[in-house]
């Protein structure tokens, strides 16, 4: 809040200055500010939906088509492209994962325009695991100011102008494992982090001006039993995730959906107060949850890998009244599933593509795709998007039929997710990043 006194002490000149800054704040607040922008993973929202209005995606692309510009980005990131203001963010780290780096690019040229160290870890535990990298956390971004993070490794907050360092974390502990993957989130002034490692489980907030500690709230999963159904996994495989949260409006409230290992939980993010919880027997999942129909659908991870259908009204353990339906066919483990109206799309990571009736679970069809997915898909103009390991874009219908309607091919594979800001894609392939714009 700001003391009104104070500011009418100004002279006449700054007062219409203050005055013509609060109009156009309030302009741009009532416009949507940043509508036409991708600030974090999975779009403006956090369920993968092109919000733009009239934004005409492309359809068909190629190495030598509708590429406005292609561009290297050094060592390796999984994360995704944000976009804002004219510029797009990334973070990418060292192969072995001793230096991590946030890098931007013009979004106009394809120019990179910052490329910095932020972190040096001179001991960081191998990853183990093909489908991970030790930069695979999406940035978020607002209006001069870009968040990164890379799990306990640090977590940083840059001026996008100016790209000095605002504030960092390096004192924020968990045991990855097999490396990070939770990507931070936005409310009012916090940003959230998820730490489900091997060692600790915990959510928590930090305040986005200076990165202090807001709130901070240790999962409570039953860790009694761990039972794995019998896979080659380790104990500490058990208890890691690596979803990144969802935050919704329910009731005139807020309320954050994250998945972990062994739960599902429902917080104020606000206070980090749990509200209700999901027990199952899964773990390390990383599909982020989306939210529609009063429900939020949850993947549980890996192991008994299951859609869940949760009411989100409840309190404390909703487990046995609260699930509305389950689904076990073509469950993706990595990528997350999206809700266009009354239709829920997902596709598995080994291709497998279904479509079932949200308010029900029931099959309305499945097919199966060629190759490996773990890039979640997103909706534009009635199309859904789905990028897969190889290369290939499959454009489909979203629609009660299958429909394919294009299928594009890029020389490396995806791991991030797209970005789609002014009616351009923004695709990062293992090695380079496009922007994938219609031909005017």
């Amino acid at each position: 809040m700001f003391d009104y006194r104070g500011t009418w002490m100004l002279d006449n000149g700054m007062q219409k200055m203050w005055l013509a800054a609060c109009v156009a704040g309030l302009l741009m607040w009532a416009c949507g500010v940043g509508r036409a922008d991708w600030p974090g993973f999975r779009g403006p929202r956090g369920d993968g939906h092109v919000v733009e209005d009239g934004a005409a995606v492309p359809l068909r692309w190629g190495e030598g088509q509708n590429v406005a510009w292609k561009t290297e980005i050094p060592h390796r990131g999984w994360s995704s492209p944000v976009v804002a203001a004219g510029k797009v963010w990334l973070t990418t780290a060292t192969l072995e994962g001793h230096d991590f780096f946030v890098v931007a690019v013009d979004a106009a040229s394809g120019r990179v325009i910052h490329n910095e160290r932020l972190f040096h870890s001179d001991n960081p535990e191998p990853l183990g695991n093909p489908i991970n990298c030790y930069a695979s956390p999406t940035p978020v971004v607002e209006a001069g100011r870009v968040y990164v993070h890379f799990g306990s490794y640090g977590t940083a907050c840059l001026d996008t102008t100016d790209y000095r360092t605002i504030w960092r974390r390096e004192d924020i502990p968990c045991r990855h494992y097999r490396g990070p993957g939770s990507s931070p989130v936005l409310f009012e002034d916090q940003l959230i982090l998820t730490m489900d490692g091997v060692d600790v489980q915990y959510v928590i907030a930090l305040d986005k001006r200076t990165g202090e500690t807001v709130w901070k709230t240790d999962r409570t999963a039953d860790w009694d039993d761990l039972g794995a159904d019998g896979l080659p996994f380790s104990e500490g495989d058990l208890r890691k995730a690596y979803s990144t949260p969802l935050i919704v409006e329910v009731g005139g409230g807020p309320l954050m959906i994250t998945a972990g290992a062994k739960a599902a939980y429902g917080y104020n993010p606000r206070t980090g107060k749990e509200l209700w919880k999901v027990n199952h027997t899964a773990f390390s999942g990383a599909a982020m949850p989306v939210f529609g129909h009063a429900m939020a659908f949850i993947v549980t991870g890996f192991g008994r890998t299951e859609l869940w259908a949760v009411r989100v009204d409840g309190q404390g353990d909703v487990t046995d009244t609260h699930v509305v339906w389950r689904a076990r066919k073509a469950v993706p483990r990595t990528p997350s599933p999206l809700l266009a109206g009354e239709l829920l799309f997902m596709v598995a990571d080994n291709g497998v593509l279904a479509c079932l009736e949200a308010r029900t679970g029931d099959e309305v069809w499945s097919q199966r795709l060629r190759g490996d997915f773990a890039a979640s898909p997103i909706h534009a103009d009635g199309r859904i998007y789905l990028c897969d390991q190889a290369g290939t874009t499959t454009v489909i219908r979203a629609a009660r039929t299958f429909e394919v309607l294009a299928e594009n091919k890029l020389e490396s594979g995806f791991m991030a997710s797209p970005a789609v800001a002014d009616g351009a894609l923004f695709l990062r392939t293992r090695t380079h990043l496009y922007r994938i714009e219609a031909t005017r």
